[in-house]
């Protein structure tokens, strides 16, 4: 069985990027799911003082760890002013101190979600200029705008955007 570990780019209790996950991993079937929150690896902020005074923390190796034991990974990214969250951008910079190619050449499902209607067009760009240098294969982006409008009762209620993500989960399976 395929391992997929998943990961909302946000530390908020009500993410709708958690949201999305749910949802999303919901039309999966016959794969083990990892769900990765933030909140469960508090980190420093990174610096290259702190790493030569304090070293590498735990939470982090901790972290290294399960992400070395995915097949591929699902992740929702959510937006701040145009790009990551600031726990996300830590998390990732704590990452790559450990292995570059933080996302090991697996297959990636990247998403966005945000109340507005552009989507998280700006962190998907982000994204997906810049994971492929952290080791990203990635499938497919999906985005999904107008959020509180779109989705419901843990699903997404336009049929637009309910198709759309359908299709892209079927191309990110087959490279399973």
């Amino acid at each position: 069985m395929k391992r997929i570990i998943t990961i909302a780019g946000s530390n908020s209790q009500k993410s709708i990027n958690k949201s999305l996950l749910s949802y999303t991993s919901g039309l999966l079937d016959n794969v083990e799911f990892i769900s990765i929150d933030l909140n469960d690896y508090i980190l420093p902020i990174y610096g290259v003082d702190f790493e030569a005074e304090n070293g590498m923390p735990t939470a982090v190796k901790r972290l290294d760890e399960i992400i070395h034991t995915a097949d591929a990974f699902i992740i929702s990214l959510a937006e701040h002013n145009g790009s990551y969250t600031a726990v996300f951008k830590n998390t990732i910079d704590w990452l790559s101190r450990i292995n570059m190619k933080i996302w090991r050449e697996k297959p990636m499902l990247l998403m966005a979600a945000s109340p507005g209607g552009r989507g998280g067009s700006g962190v998907l760009q982000s994204a997906s200029l810049n994971f492929p240098f952290l080791g990203a294969k990635i499938i497919e982006t999906y985005s999904l705008p107008s959020f509180y409008d779109n989705f419901r009762e843990g699903e997404i209620i336009e049929e637009n955007f309910r198709r759309v993500l359908e299709g892209k989960i079927d191309r990110f399976f087959k490279e399973l």
